[in-house]
């Protein structure tokens, strides 16, 4: 009986209170049914935007464009070599006069590349000289003359022939050869990787200068070829034709363009011929004259200046002030002075 009456002191008391919440703590909490707190999850990030490429004027054209590669093709223009294909998206489009009086085409693209482009053929020296002002471009074209090879080769710009970009080229059905071979742009400029993008080469783009001279038609005339221009105000351009023939695409249908300058330069004999013993022509576009712009319906008087290779061709009023030209494609037609 005395063992029943013992009395138990408090520390142990509360030694065996403490012994059983840990207990339940250690072994209860599990079959409590209380959940575990569930982790944060880290913060989602937000989405990001990829920066688009940013725009700017194309200093061929003045119209909205993105940085571009410059690619110049050779293209030929007797008439078995009509219509062409791919010179409607053109930025810029020279006429030159070759061996016999006739004329060859040299297009410029930047802004946009067609599927193909042709019917290509082979440069001239002059080529050289005009393309010095585009910084480093590449040059497509069929061939040249065995003495003017190096030449190319050494100048400031990448040589695309299709012995060295054979990838780049095709022959087109329907037409027999020398008239039949296409470019494919995206290729060629595949072949020449650091072409350099548009830059500035003289052209200034906005608001016609006051006067001018109305006019609806305008020919212009080599010696064996002519070319005539004629304003139709709906399209807010210029048609060509050539040899008397509106000129077409095989792609875009009339060939158009918004400015037109007829720029008088000097054509001498070069030190080159074609294999029928033919001198060929050279351009000289370093230096300076007169010109005619033409743009709205209009013809402006007008002076062209380019005083060494590297820089551009700027063309002003009469009395010096820049002349714009109308935003859009432009042609210019090297012609004799």
């Amino acid at each position: 009986m005395a063992a029943a009456h013992r009395r138990v002191r408090p520390g142990a008391a509360f030694t065996v209170l403490l012994c059983a919440v840990m207990a339940a703590g250690l072994y209860g909490c599990a079959d409590s049914g209380t959940p575990e707190p569930t982790p944060t999850p880290p913060p989602t990030p937000a989405p990001t935007t990829p920066v688009p490429t940013q725009e700017t004027r194309s200093p061929f054209t003045g119209l909205s464009t993105r940085p571009a590669p410059v690619l110049a093709v050779k293209i030929d223009n007797v008439p078995p070599a009509r219509p062409h294909t791919g010179l409607g998206a053109a930025d810029l489009v020279y006429v030159e006069q070759v061996e016999g009086g006739q004329t060859r085409l040299l297009a410029v693209y930047s802004s946009d590349l067609p599927e193909r482009i042709g019917p290509v053929r082979s440069a001239r020296e002059s080529d050289i000289e005009l393309l010095r002002q585009f910084g480093r471009p590449a040059l497509a074209y069929s061939g040249s003359q065995a003495a003017l090879k190096p030449l190319l080769q050494a100048a400031p710009l990448y040589p695309l022939p299709p012995e060295d970009a054979p990838g780049a080229y095709l022959r087109g059905g329907g037409r027999p050869a020398p008239h039949n071979l296409y470019v494919l742009p995206g290729r060629a400029l595949a072949a020449a990787p650091k072409a350099e993008d548009a830059k500035d080469i003289g052209f200034r783009f906005g608001p016609a200068p006051a006067g001018g001279e109305q006019v609806n038609e305008r020919t212009v005339r080599f010696p064996a070829s002519r070319y005539t221009f004629t304003w139709n105000a709906g399209e807010k351009g210029w048609r060509v034709a050539m040899d008397g023939s509106p000129a077409r695409t095989t792609d875009e249908g009339p060939v158009t363009a918004t400015t037109v300058v007829v720029q008088h330069v000097t054509i001498r004999s070069s030190r080159f011929h074609d294999v029928l013993g033919s001198v060929s022509p050279y351009t000289e576009t370093v230096g300076s004259g007169t010109a005619v712009v033409l743009r709205d319906g209009k013809a402006h008087d007008a002076r062209w200046s380019r005083p060494v290779a590297e820089k551009g061709t700027t063309f002003t009023t009469p009395d010096g002030a820049p002349l714009n030209f109308a935003p859009g494609h432009t042609w210019v037609v090297l012609a004799p002075r």
